[in-house]
């Protein structure tokens, strides 16, 4: 298999294919023991979830990386953050919803997607790029974004989940 990631626009056509990745890596983050960062039940069986997907899609720019002509990795980046997190006091970029397929752990998809969010957030005219992620789990996510050039800010919590928000200037 060509291993080699590309990454195109997406859109609402692309839903499916997106849902598909994040059952995918439900069940891979499941596998690894990490069950409270996405649950443990598909995004399909959660209509309140595939309703923002949906939403999301047609007011955000929702970006897929394919392996080999495949779905491998998605992200949407939006000009505003989740309503659990503050806007940032100037024009920004924000990364929802970054996820890899189970199957293309470990080939670079996830930092692949976030340099293009940095080069599409640049190109845009927009200096900040943010993020959100689950804090739990001996803060392996926040780690992961900090090794991809973000820096840590703000901490939240949205009932027992713990977040943290980082940003990179681009």
């Amino acid at each position: 298999m060509d291993d080699s990631i590309i990454i195109r626009r997406g859109g609402p056509a692309d839903v499916p294919a997106m849902l598909a990745i994040f059952d995918s890596a439900v069940v891979w983050l499941n596998g690894k023991g990490i069950t409270a960062q996405w649950g443990t039940e598909p995004f399909t069986s959660r209509p309140r979830t595939v309703d923002l997907v949906e939403r999301l899609t047609v007011e955000g720019s929702p970006w897929i990386a394919e392996v080999g002509g495949v779905p491998a990795g998605t992200l949407t980046l939006t000009p505003h953050p989740g309503a659990y997190v503050p806007p940032a006091d100037e024009p920004e970029r924000y990364v929802r919803y970054l996820a890899t397929d189970g199957r293309f752990h470990g080939l670079g998809v996830g930092a692949a997607l976030l340099a293009h969010a940095a080069e599409e957030t640049r190109r845009e005219g927009v200096s900040l790029l943010r993020v959100d992620c689950f804090a739990g789990g001996e803060g392996r996510l926040v780690s992961y974004y900090e090794r991809q050039g973000f820096t840590r800010t703000d901490a939240f919590t949205v009932g027992e989940w713990p977040g943290r928000v980082l940003e990179m200037r681009v």
